[in-house]
C-alpha cells in the first residue's frame, strides 16, 4: 500500500455510485457498551441478519476486535470473512476507506481524518484514534493505494454520489462547528471535487430531526439512479421534521445534476418518531460519568438509511415482530409502504426488511454500518 499525496480527480480516479457493481462489503462487529444495550446481544443479531444479505450477491469482510473474534467468527456463516481489527465503534460507513476507482477498475482508498462527528466541540466519544486508523488499515488489506485526506475531517455518511459528477451533502453537517470550521463553503466544495472527482456538489439544508451526526445525508436524502433521489418525508405539519423536510424538497425541485437534468425526487415517508424507552436507557453503559441516552429521547429514525447490494436492497424496519400494540401496528404500515416504493425503484433487486430497533439506539441504521467496495479488476 502507498500513501499518496496527490488527488483521484488529478488521477482519474471517481467515486462510484452505490447503485454501481460492488465487489463487497464492510462491517464492523459491535461491542461497545455506550452504544450498544445490555452487551451488544441484540444488536449482534441484527448485524449478522444485515450481512448474510448483503453476501447473498457481494462478498463481506467483518473487523472485530481481539476481544469479540471469536464470537463474531462464531456467529457468522463461514461464506463472510471475519478478520481482527481494533475499532472504537462499528459504523463502517464513517470510519472505513471511501473508495474510488479508474476506468480500468483499479480500486484505491480515501483516508478522511474522523473525529467522532465533531471533536471535542459536539463529538460522541473519546478517544477516536482507532477509528481514524481503520482507512489506512483497510486499505492495507485490499492491497489499495490510499490517497491521504487526514486534514479533512469527512464521514462516509456525509456524502452521496450519482457517479456521473454531482455529489450530496446537507450544510448542516459539512459546516458543523467541530469538522473543518477554518474552512469556507467554497474551499470544502473545491476539496469534494477534488477528491470525489465530481463537478458539482448539491448542498441540501438540513437532515433529519435529532440525528446526533450534525444531519448526515444519508439519513434523508439519496440518489437511485442519475438524476433520481429518494427524500424522507412527513406529511405531519406538527413534527419538527416536516419543515428540515420542506426545507430540502423545495431546494431539490430548483436543483439540476451537472448534465443539467432536474432533480427527480420521490418521497420516501417516515415512520412515526420513535423514542428510546427507559428499559432500553437502562441497558447502556454511561460515558465518562454521563449518560449517552435519556428515556423518552427520540431516534433518528428514517427508511433512507438503506444499504444497495448487488441484487438487493436491505432496508430498516421499525415494526417489532414481538409486538402488536397501536403504534407498532402504524410501524407495520409504514415498513409496508416504505417497502413499497423502493420495489418500485429498484425493479431488479430484491427488497430485504430487517428489524433494527436495536441498531438505531447505538445512534444510525444500516447504511450507518455498512461501506460498499465497488467492482475491481
Amino acid at each position: 500500500m502507498k500513501i499518496l499525496k496527490s488527488t483521484p480527480k488529478n488521477d482519474n480516479f471517481h467515486m462510484p455510485a452505490e447503485f454501481e457493481p460492488h465487489y463487497g462489503c464492510i462491517m464492523i462487529w459491535p461491542e461497545r457498551s455506550d452504544s450498544w444495550q445490555y452487551g451488544g446481544y441484540a444488536a449482534r443479531k441484527a448485524f449478522v441478519e444485515i450481512a448474510c444479505a448483503i453476501s447473498q450477491s457481494e462478498s463481506v469482510t467483518v473487523c472485530a476486535s481481539f476481544a469479540q473474534y471469536n464470537n463474531a467468527r462464531q456467529l457468522l456463516p463461514s461464506h463472510i470473512r471475519v478478520v481482527e481489527m481494533s475499532s472504537d465503534d462499528a459504523w463502517a460507513r464513517d470510519v472505513a476507506p471511501t473508495f474510488v476507482i479508474n476506468d480500468w477498475g483499479k480500486l484505491r482508498g480515501i483516508n478522511w481524518a474522523f473525529n467522532a462527528w465533531g471533536g471535542l466541540v459536539d463529538g460522541l466519544y473519546f478517544p477516536w484514534d482507532k477509528d481514524n486508523a481503520m482507512a489506512n488499515k483497510l486499505c492495507d488489506l485490499y492491497q489499495a493505494d490510499v490517497y491521504d485526506a487526514s486534514d479533512f475531517v469527512l464521514e462516509g455518511g456525509a456524502i452521496h454520489v450519482d457517479g456521473c459528477g454531482t455529489a450530496m451533502v446537507t450544510k448542516n453537517c459539512l459546516l458543523s462547528k467541530g469538522r473543518n470550521p477554518q474552512m469556507t463553503q467554497a474551499q470544502i466544495e473545491k476539496k469534494l471535487y477534488q477528491y470525489l472527482n465530481v463537478s458539482k456538489v448539491l448542498w441540501l439544508p438540513c437532515g433529519i430531526y435529532n440525528d446526533e451526526t450534525n444531519e448526515h445525508i444519508d439519513n434523508i436524502c439519496a440518489f437511485v439512479k442519475p438524476g433520481h433521489v429518494v427524500l424522507a418525508w412527513t406529511d405531519n405539519q406538527d413534527d419538527p421534521q416536516y419543515d428540515m423536510c420542506l426545507q430540502c424538497f423545495n431546494y431539490l425541485q430548483e436543483q439540476t445534476d451537472v448534465l443539467g437534468n432536474p432533480i427527480k425526487v420521490h418521497k420516501l415517508p417516515l415512520p412515526e418518531p420513535v423514542y428510546i424507552s427507559d428499559n432500553e436507557c437502562e441497558g447502556l453503559d454511561n460515558m465518562n460519568f454521563m449518560p449517552t441516552r435519556t428515556p423518552n429521547e427520540r431516534l433518528a429514525a428514517s427508511y433512507v438509511n438503506f444499504y444497495i447490494a448487488n441484487d438487493a436492497i436491505i432496508m430498516p424496519g421499525f415494526s417489532n415482530p414481538k409486538c402488536d400494540d397501536s403504534l407498532n401496528l402504524s410501524y407495520k404500515k409504514s415498513d409496508r409502504e416504505a417497502k413499497k416504493i423502493l420495489e418500485n425503484l429498484f425493479p431488479t433487486r430484491k427488497i430485504i426488511q430487517v428489524y433494527t430497533r436495536d441498531i438505531l439506539i447505538g445512534g444510525g441504521n444500516i447504511h450507518c454500518i455498512t461501506q460498499q467496495i465497488p467492482m475491481f479488476e
